[in-house]
């Protein structure tokens, strides 16, 4: 799935936060949104991931304008073909971590649940409620909540933040494996090290205010 802004403007409470901004984030390839705080990160983010409306320009999903599409149709979007991978990790800390990857209760599922947290690290923890998980354990559920979604569209907001060196590492990792797979990973971050191993890189500037 590739994603695209052409010339994207928004304003918020009277202030311009992005302006002309035009991206194409290509399926296989992680793309960086980078930049000082302030920049717009996030907020473009939310824009390509059609969660924010913009005031002029347009957002396509695979050469289809998005960009007036109506509720259902996001709806549609966020449910069959994207998944976001927040800041605050979006993890219901009261539900296991089995429930976190499929949204879920315990089913015929629990297998391929079984897998998907092997494959980030979290193999046995599937009973456990998701409070118990540390930081990088939880930006890895968010991950594995993606890949067991089977996603064309990875959205993830400073998924390094706060990390230590080997949780870093291994988040790093395991989106570049989703981007292998062909997947379109789009990050908002100011690591240097994540910007380092995207694909793409839009460096944002602050705006005047």
């Amino acid at each position: 799935m590739n994603i695209k802004a052409n010339s994207v403007s928004l304003s918020i409470n009277g202030r311009r936060i992005l302006s002309n901004v035009t991206l194409l984030a290509e399926g296989g390839k992680m793309t960086a949104l980078s930049g000082k705080s302030g920049s717009g990160k996030t907020t473009l983010l939310n824009c390509l991931g059609l969660i924010l409306p913009v005031d002029s320009g347009e957002v396509l999903v695979d050469n289809t304008n998005a960009t007036r599409w109506h509720e259902a149709q996001r709806t549609a979007f966020w449910r069959d073909s994207a998944s976001f991978i927040y800041q605050d990790y979006g993890i219901i800390d009261d539900e296991s971590v089995s429930f976190n990857v499929s949204l879920r209760k315990i089913g015929s599922n629990q297998r391929q649940i079984n897998e998907v947290l092997k494959t980030v690290g979290l193999s046995g923890r599937e009973k456990e409620r998701a409070m118990v998980l540390s930081g990088g354990e939880k930006q890895r559920l968010g991950i594995a909540r993606a890949i067991y979604k089977n996603a064309s569209v990875i959205f993830a907001d400073e998924p390094t933040a706060s990390l230590d060196e080997a949780n870093r590492n291994l988040v790093i990792s395991l989106l570049r494996d989703c981007a292998n797979r062909g997947v379109a990973v789009i990050l908002a971050t100011h690591d240097e090290r994540l910007v380092k191993e995207c694909d793409r890189v839009l460096e944002l500037i602050n705006l005047p205010k």
